[in-house]
């Protein structure tokens, strides 16, 4: 996915970006996805003063493991998408501004970005349902589909001593 930003700039045209990425690479370190789909990027690129604005939408389909529980659960995840580029040379002698990113050259390859911006919107915390009961932590029993028999009053031995501190 290359942009050339003098040719854009030149030009003043806008550009549409639509394609799809396997992302099964990427996410392949991150335990709590079971599967992605494929990355839908749909995108546009156009020209703006000496920057080159590139703006739209990802989405993608993923399978990831309940954080409380395991069971696996599909979620869509849209993502917005918005960059603005310019090369050294136009920023020469112009006030700094730190929403726009300073390229060597007239190429600009957006992957990196997509990517970034997929990694930063992936669920950090997946659950099945908002009230997913998790699993029981002495039997590991899915405390979602049956109650099981273990005793949960058990109190941390480093706070047994705090356990009577209100009775009267």
């Amino acid at each position: 996915m290359l942009i050339r930003i003098q040719e854009m700039l030149s030009k003043g045209t806008r550009v549409p970006i639509h394609t799809t990425m396997n992302v099964d690479e990427l996410l392949k370190n991150n335990k709590d996805v079971l599967k992605a789909g494929p990355l839908d990027i749909r995108l546009e690129a156009s020209a703006e003063e000496k920057v080159v604005k590139v703006e739209g939408e990802l989405a993608i389909d993923l399978e990831l493991a309940c954080s409380r529980c395991l069971e696996p659960t599909h979620e869509h995840v849209d993502i917005p998408f918005f960059e603005r580029f310019q090369t050294l040379k136009a920023a020469d002698g112009e006030e700094e501004d730190e929403d726009i990113i300073k390229v060597k050259e007239d190429k600009v390859d957006l992957t990196p970005y997509v990517e970034e911006s997929l990694l930063l919107h992936v669920p950090f915390i997946p659950l099945c349902q908002e009230n997913c009961q998790g699993l029981c932590p002495q039997c590991g029993t899915n405390l979602n589909e049956h109650q099981c028999g273990c005793a949960r009053e058990g109190v941390d031995p480093r706070f047994a001593a705090l356990k009577d501190l209100f009775k009267p």
